[in-house]
């Protein structure tokens, strides 16, 4: 019997990069037979809900966990891009073992990447194997990473130091502050990853981006037409995470929910890995109550340490603990308060929900966007900022607080900001361009769809390397 072409990928860690990677290769393998193996580097054990939603892949998917990097030769403060490359990098000796014996059992056809493990591509290349990049993030920051090493030779200072805003083909202009995070200090090797990452993308035979033409038409656009040594530009979103079981823990919010006005309740969460400082997280509580409406939020514990992410250990203290005291009382019957997880997906699609106070994390701004949920944009790190600047500025379905000179959003403009998008004039005509891309998001994933058409192509493609 002849065997299905076979694909291996290589996630970046955390289940933001992984769930629009497993999405990603269930549809090759529900709609046209293409088998994936998720080769997964690592620098210690996986999370539980990690390898809960590993063990949980449909048939035609496995994984195998490669040995642990070591890190103890970094210093403390390493930015989390540069370790991600560096676990990549890292891991190239094991890559290599599992590709030789995947190349021997398995009709092999590419090799799949997501941001910063372009260096397994040379074992890919090795092996006959054709590269590809998956882009779990916007077309505009992919148009960034196609643009950088450009950028990089023409732009002498840090670019957060540019009077004006800049032009990335098909965006809108973005201030040098705004772009992503690792770019924002050109001597830390960080951006040298970035930068070395970004250079090797033209090796790739194709890239698949999580977003649809209607939702970054111009950005997709540009990045459409051929270009010398560009690769082909494969737009497949929206692809958000499907078939996830509400936790126990859970529905107690949901029953809640089910007894809210329609429309009337604000979700907030920033993600799997944002935390606020003590003081700003003191401001949302006293905003959230100021504002009087309805609310769920998942509350983490505080971190004072700047840009602080999944990399590091804050959730060891109950973060309930951390909110102003009398507040979980004073707001006892319009608010609802979780620590650490609420079932997201099912929060977004509740008819109760009627407005989303997020970190711009990709995953999320797609699930608020398939959900038709309008946004209140509060960036963190990473990629969030320019993120945010998409979706005030250019896609139009969200409202951004002004921050105050200390740094901090304060309760006023909280309040201020949550009013408006739940009752306000502003409010409303998000409402409705939200829904017009729920729609468009959802005629992308159908049959005769443009998102669906551009995986067709991309399939083909990977079957006649066959």
């Amino acid at each position: 019997m002849e065997r299905p072409p076979h694909i291996a990928i290589v996630p970046s860690p955390g289940m933001g990069h992984l769930i629009p990677l497993v999405e990603f290769a269930k549809k090759l393998k529900n709609q046209h037979n293409i088998h994936a193996t998720f080769i997964i580097p690592n620098d210690g054990p996986l999370s539980i809900s990690q390898k809960v939603f590993l063990d949980s892949l449909p048939n035609g998917l496995s994984y195998l966990i490669l040995p642990p990097v070591n890190f103890d030769d970094l210093p403390k403060d390493t930015q989390m891009e540069t370790r991600i490359s560096l676990m990549v990098t890292r891991s190239l000796d094991s890559i290599r073992e599992v590709f030789k014996s995947l190349v021997v059992d398995k009709n092999m056809v590419a090799l799949f990447i997501d941001l910063f493990g372009t260096d397994a591509f040379d074992v890919a290349i090795e092996f006959g194997v054709s590269p590809y990049v998956f882009f779990p993030s916007t077309a505009m920051v992919l148009s960034l990473f196609l643009h950088l090493p450009k950028l990089d030779q023409m732009v002498s200072c840090e670019f957060r130091e540019l009077l004006e805003p800049l032009q990335i083909p098909g965006c809108i202009p973005v201030h040098g502050q705004d772009l992503l995070d690792p770019v924002q200090d050109r001597k830390n090797d960080a951006y040298k990853w970035v930068l070395h990452n970004a250079k090797k993308y033209s090796m790739a035979k194709g890239i698949a981006v999580n977003s649809f033409m209607e939702l970054e038409s111009e950005a997709l656009k540009a990045l459409l037409k051929d270009e010398p040594g560009k690769p082909k530009i494969y737009p497949v979103g929206p692809l958000v995470q499907t078939g996830s079981s509400c936790d126990v823990d859970g529905i107690e919010c949901l029953k809640w929910l089910d007894d809210q006005p329609c429309g009337s309740v604000l979700y907030i969460s920033f993600g799997s890995g944002g935390t606020l400082s003590s003081s700003q997280l003191n401001e949302l509580a006293m905003g959230l109550e100021l504002s009087e409406q309805r609310f769920i939020w998942v509350v983490r514990s505080p971190s004072d340490k700047p840009n602080a992410t999944y990399f590091d250990s804050h959730f060891l203290k109950d973060p309930l603990d951390f909110l102003p005291k009398g507040f979980l009382e004073r707001t006892k019957g319009i608010g609802f308060v979780i620590p650490s997880w609420a079932p997201q997906a099912q929060i977004l699609s509740h008819g109760s929900t009627g407005g989303f106070l997020t970190h711009c994390g990709w995953n999320s701004v797609l699930e608020t966007v398939v959900n038709g949920v309008p946004v209140i944009a509060w960036p963190l790190y990473a990629e969030q900022k320019m993120n945010a600047v998409s979706l005030t500025e250019g896609i139009k379905i969200a409202l951004r607080p002004k921050v105050g000179e200390n740094g901090i959003v304060s309760r006023l403009e909280i309040a201020r900001v949550v009013k408006s998008l739940l009752e306000g004039e502003e409010g409303k005509a998000i409402r409705s361009r939200v829904r017009d891309l729920k729609d468009a998001g959802a005629n992308a994933l159908s049959k005769d769809g443009s998102s669906t058409k551009s995986l067709d192509q991309l399939a083909s493609k990977l079957i006649n390397l066959n």
